[in-house]
């Protein structure tokens, strides 16, 4: 097996508020913050280490092929997985079944934007494809100066209704155009067909001093 890809951000990359500058007095609603970066577009590898305090999003339009997906990759990170498919598993029977999709949400939400601001590793697998269910821990991340991680697994479009579809078209589009970082992602990397078995291992490490 290959030495694992380390993905580095410098400092002056990792992004923070884009203005701090207060607003005049019925000028309108608070600014949005900014937070667009510059985003590598990475190959496919068997093995990938990001650095400790990143926020990774796994996103999939297929629950199944995401959870095995982590469940595989990130045998060595399982502490840092946080999807809603699992709590859903983890809470079942203890919340009513009207309510169950909408707290489990909310509970991975809650849950990965505490490690964030603990300063640790954070994997985040939502059920959706939409920009606005990363906006608010993204936000968190850059604010904190945290490193900021994207995978597709584009996988299952044949299942996929027509608008859901187009939306994963477009998301596929838009990363390898290398524009995720006007969302604030430093890195983006789509999985495939044969390329999503070729990820064996995802961990969070410090790159070698050499490296």
């Amino acid at each position: 097996m290959t030495e694992p890809r380390s993905v580095k951000i410098s400092d002056d990359e990792r992004g923070a508020w884009s203005s701090d500058r207060p607003r005049r007095e019925g000028s309108g609603p608070p600014r949005e913050p900014d937070l667009s970066t510059r985003c590598r577009v990475l190959r496919p590898t068997d093995r990938m280490r990001y650095s400790p305090g990143s926020l990774v999003f796994i996103v999939s339009p297929s629950e199944a092929e995401r959870e095995r997906f982590l469940e595989r990759v990130f045998v060595e990170e399982k502490g840092a997985v946080l999807s809603p498919g699992k709590i859903r598993e983890l809470i079942a029977g203890r919340v009513p079944d009207d309510v169950l999709e909408e707290k489990a949400t909310e509970l991975a939400a809650a849950a990965a934007l505490k490690r964030i601001e603990a300063g640790e590793s954070t994997v985040v697998a939502p059920d959706g494809l939409a920009a606005e269910q990363r906006k608010a821990l993204l936000q968190a991340a850059s604010k904190l100066r945290r490193p900021r991680h994207m995978i597709l697994l584009d996988v299952g479009r044949d299942d996929l209704d027509e608008e859901k579809r187009e939306e994963l078209n477009a998301l596929r589009t838009s990363l390898d155009a290398g524009e995720l970082g006007k969302e604030g992602f430093q890195t983006a990397m789509r999985l495939g067909g044969a390329t999503v078995g070729e990820l064996k291992r995802v961990v969070f490490r410090p790159a070698p001093k050499d490296d």
